[in-house]
């Protein structure tokens, strides 16, 4: 019979001193703007969660799921950007 090991004591080991590296930092800030938008958006539609959703309520979520999308479109435009090569430069 083979005895379980657990492999917390590996996994964790380092945990304590390792710090998100620049890269991950950089990658956070990228990300920040479609995290906003998506809190933003729960926090609409968490309002509404209570009571019924009149028209400001809608509206109110409708402007947010928009935000969110720009914000979306405007990741992956910079992403895509990132990722092309200049031309004619």
């Amino acid at each position: 019979m083979e005895n379980i090991v657990t492999v917390q004591e590996a996994v964790t080991a380092f945990a304590d001193w390792r710090e998100p590296t620049a890269a991950e930092l950089d990658a956070i800030e990228v990300e920040m703007p479609v995290i906003a938008a998506e809190v933003a958006f729960l926090d609409a539609q968490i309002i509404t969660l209570d009571r019924t959703p009149n028209d400001v309520d809608a509206q109110r979520i409708r402007r947010a799921h928009n935000r969110v999308l720009a914000a979306r479109r405007d990741a992956a435009n910079l992403a895509a950007a990132a990722a092309l090569p200049e031309v004619g430069a």
